[in-house]
């Protein structure tokens, strides 16, 4: 054990398998409040700042040392902090990814709790780079005042200058081979960089802003000629190796050193090794080295907690540690064990015990809620088995001759008392109750209501659901609260297909076509549909007709020499009710039967492209609801300037003339109210239009589960997926939702290696541009599930998923992330679908050569894009072609 080591004042682990390097960590003064925090970016897109305070040193990390954790889209190259934007001279976060450079502000906001503040980033501008960025550094170039420029270096060679929030121009080095360190000088005012010919090379800013514009790599014929000044180096030092890293530290008009420790006479530099040592030098002289846990790939200095000259480590796997220099030994000492003789029956008999304890606290029904029977207060609801003689439908827009209605019978029995009782009755819209609250007295002990009201189609199209809910809030006084403590009680009630639709006349033709395959003979519909059919009619045994009161039609069919039934429509959202309703009383009639082996299947094609069409004209008309609204903020804001200039007018003693403005006033008035009228017209049809898509996914759903044949978790991780939102809203909608949701299960438990499962999604959710990344997310799912991914909350099956999923070297491709591969064309296809579509590869771990049948004459390269420099990625996509026999 080293008596001196590099003493643990407080550390932490960042993420799990993220990656680290030299620029991923900074420490500086990031939110301008006096005190230096700690900065960290990974090369998997976290950006976490730290403000360590540990209660005692050694101390780990606690949940209120991190200030701030935010998921970017991109890798993080480096981070720094500095005056990057005009007008002020505070300090703002720059961070610099492959294709982008960002600058953020850091602000806290107050906090009113004991949790502390809360600290928020914010996006002042960006630079999108045209190259593949390696590094940058930063400084007054040309002695601006006040303000840090910024440059970056990319990988092949450019050094692109930025004047804050406009790009100023940028100038290749001359005889570039690969990038290197890169730091700035302000004493001399020059950029100090170490090139591939391993020497050390200094180029004057004034040099570089008079040079010839690097539109091109290669010199043209016009700077040939004397146009501009040539790129020419100030000096060379030859150094005979690689350099790692360079930083310039003037300390009292001394020479540059790699950092400053202490404020001494001389120069302190800190060095970490590959051999976990850190090693402080006095000018060139070894004057102290520590034993450290990890092997640093970065080192800073701070001052924490009045601690000044803490040493901050990074490891490349995330381990960050701030620790400071001393040689205080470990005085533990492991107490001495006490030796006694085993008893193995008294050993074994604890062990029954404790097993016994176990099973007792994990019965399923401490765990689950107590029965109805146990219950304080009972709600139950029941559904008349006919509809209403008289309909009790009231200001129904529904243009059928007569809406039905359908009674509810709603009992309330209470075991305790309960105050303020307040029953909820819901149903989903378009359908509706004729009375929807109720408020009763206080219930005593033993004690009962009962309310009654009717269900009934109030707008011109098919709910996606035949179901209610009862929600009985209430409160129960007692010893400690005597104003009661808010309970609820609630029930679910199914209603009626007849509620909705009606006997009709079977139609031979239409558009859309499903059919459900069973295990057992076909039942006659005089059986498992009386109240549609009319027993004196034999033709109905195998053919139904369904007469939506919305004026569409389905068709029910069963066939006579297989097990199967179809159901067919012109509408795709319509055929989901009535092959739910036909799945429930199937199993309802087998399991009067007392048969328990009944199973529906489906070997169709699953009807994406009618879904997608659905989708569309759901988005459309949302993207309709933002124009509107656009349009209807400007004319409103034009109606209150024409207002104001009339009030003038009106005020003066010597009033000018209108000037038409009345006119104006009453044109842009019409306007306002036409503009309104036609966003309350889009919102009916964006609630109708996502009515109809909430039944297709439902159709979508069960249609998947039964081609997968999947369990009830599985289905109910599908309708999760698929099924977020009860409602649109502007905040949040149906399509960005579920392609978060549909992503989120193509990178963990259909994920195809573990690569993908290192992907991280954003956190943001934000309305798309257009619906294609949802269609092509959709279709990816299912063939992934075709191919036999199983779905599971568990990210611990997905590398067992890559092994089992068959398909050799055929991958699908996979969102915006390979757009940068190489392109491997494979055939995939769906085994129940019958349709062949063309693939891409995805990135990869590794590269490496695939062997391909001889008579084709092709061989390909893949590479990773996130592990390998833009140019050597290119060089290597460069390889992929064809060779001859």
């Amino acid at each position: 054990m080293s008596l001196f080591k590099a003493r643990d004042w407080w550390s932490t682990t960042l993420g799990e398998k993220e990656e680290f390097d030299q620029g991923c960590l900074c420490v500086a003064d990031v939110d301008n409040s006096g005190r230096d925090k700690i900065i960290v970016g990974s090369y998997m897109g976290y950006l976490r700042i730290f403000n360590p305070h540990p209660v005692k040193p050694g101390d780990g990390g606690q949940p209120e040392d991190l200030l701030l954790e935010v998921q970017l889209r991109e890798p993080i190259l480096q981070v720094e902090v500095g005056k990057f934007v005009s007008g002020t001279e505070g300090l703002h976060l720059a961070v610099l990814h492959c294709r982008k450079l960002c600058v953020y502000a850091v602000s806290e906001t107050l906090g009113n709790v004991e949790h502390g503040n809360q600290y928020q980033i914010k996006l002042m501008y960006e630079h999108n780079l045209q190259r593949t960025a390696c590094n940058m550094t930063y400084g007054p170039f040309g002695g601006v005042k006040g303000r840090d420029l910024i440059c970056i270096q990319s990988m092949d060679g450019m050094l692109m200058l930025f004047e804050q929030e406009s790009y100023a121009f940028g100038r290749f080095l001359p005889g570039f081979l690969l990038p290197g360190p890169l730091t700035y000088s302000s004493r001399t005012d020059s950029f100090i960089t170490v090139s591939s010919c391993r020497q050390v090379e200094s180029y004057k800013y004034q040099v570089l802003a008079f040079a010839t514009d690097a539109d091109e790599r290669q010199e043209t014929d016009q700077a040939k000629l004397g146009s501009g000044k040539r790129l020419v180096v100030d000096w060379v030092l030859n150094l005979g190796e690689q350099a790692l890293d360079i930083c310039v530290v003037s300390f009292n008009q001394t020479v540059s050193s790699v950092f400053v420790l202490v404020k001494e006479g001389t120069i302190n530099t800190l060095i970490g090794n590959h051999s976990k040592m850190l090693n402080v030098y006095q000018d060139v002289t070894l004057k102290w080295a520590a034993q450290l846990p990890h092997i640093p790939v970065s080192v800073k200095v701070a001052n924490l907690q009045d601690l000044k000259g803490v040493i901050v480590t990074l490891s490349d796997t995330g381990h960050l540690q701030c620790s400071y220099l001393g040689t205080d030994p470990s005085l533990f000492q492991a107490p001495r064990v006490e030796s006694r003789e085993l008893n193995q029956e008294e050993f074994d008999a604890e062990m029954k015990e404790l097993q016994k304890i176990i099973k007792e606290a994990t019965k399923t029904q401490d765990i689950l809620p107590k029965s109805e029977k146990y219950r304080d207060v009972i709600v139950t609801a029941e559904v008349s088995p006919s509809l209403d003689v008289e309909s009790q439908a009231i200001d129904s827009d529904v243009k059928a001759e007569t809406v039905p209605s359908v009674t509810v019978k709603i009992m309330i029995q209470s075991r305790v008392t309960a105050k303020k009782p307040n029953l909820e009755v819901c149903v989903q819209a378009p359908l509706a109750v004729t009375c929807e609250q109720f408020v009763f007295d206080d219930l005593e002990p033993d004690s009962s209501e009962t309310v009654i009201v009717s269900v009934f189609l109030k707008r011109n199209f098919s709910p996606s659901e035949l179901e209610g809910n009862c929600v009985l809030s209430y409160s129960t006084p007692t010893e400690l609260f005597p104003e009661g403590i808010l309970k609820a009680a609630q029930c679910k009630f199914s209603l009626p297909l007849r509620l909705i639709c009606f006997p009709a006349q079977p139609s031979k033709a239409a558009n859309h076509k499903i059919t459900i395959d069973t295990n057992k003979p076909p039942i006659s519909f005089l059986t498992i549909f009386p109240d549609f059919v009319d027993p004196s009619e034999d033709d109905q045994a195998n053919v139904l007709g369904f007469q939506f009161l919305s004026g569409s039609k389905a068709t029910l069919l069963a066939s006579k020499t297989s097990q199967r039934y179809r159901i067919q429509s012109d509408q795709l959202e319509d055929l989901w009710l009535i092959t739910k309703e036909l799945r429930l009383r199937l199993e309802e009639h087998f399991k009067k039967q007392n048969c328990k082996d009944f199973t529906c299947t489906f070997s169709g094609s699953v009807p994406l492209q009618e879904y997608f069409e659905l989708i569309d004209r759901h988005f459309e008309l949302r993207l309709n609801e933002e124009k509107l609204q656009e349009l209807l903020s400007q004319r409103a804001a034009q109606f209150r300037a024409i207002e104001r200039r009339l009030l003038t007018r009106f005020k003066d003693k010597t009033p000018a003339p209108l000037q038409h403005l009345d006119t104006l006033l009453e044109g842009t008035f019409r306007e306002v109210i036409a503009l309104a009228d036609a966003a309350v017209e889009n919102q009916a049809n964006i609630f109708q239009a996502f009515t109809k898509l909430k039944s297709a996914t439902h159709l979508v759903i069960m249609l998947i589960s039964l081609w997968q044949k999947l369990n009830t978790d599985q289905v109910a991780i599908l309708e999760a997926t698929f099924l977020p939102l009860a409602e649109d809203t502007k905040e949040m909608g149906w399509e960005e939702t579920v392609d978060a949701a549909i992503s989120y299960l193509l990178r963990t438990c259909l994920s195809k290696s573990s690569k993908e499962q290192a992907l991280s999604l954003s956190s943001q959710l934000c309305m798309p541009k257009d619906t294609s990344r949802l269609k092509k997310n959709i279709t990816l799912f299912c063939d992934r599930l075709a191919k036999g991914g199983r779905l599971s909350l568990s990210t611990d099956s997905a590398t067992h998923q890559a092994s089992v999923m068959p398909g050799g070297c055929a991958t699908i491709p996979e969102s915006d992330l390979e757009e940068r591969t190489v392109v491997l064309c494979s055939t995939a296809m769906f085994p129940h679908h019958g349709q062949i579509t063309k693939q891409k590869s995805k990135p990869g771990l590794y590269f490496g050569v695939f062997n391909i049948p001889a008579d084709t004459g092709l061989f390909f390269m893949r590479a990773s894009a996130n592990n390998l420099p833009l140019q050597d990625w290119e060089l290597l996509s460069l390889l992929v072609g064809k060779r001859k026999k």
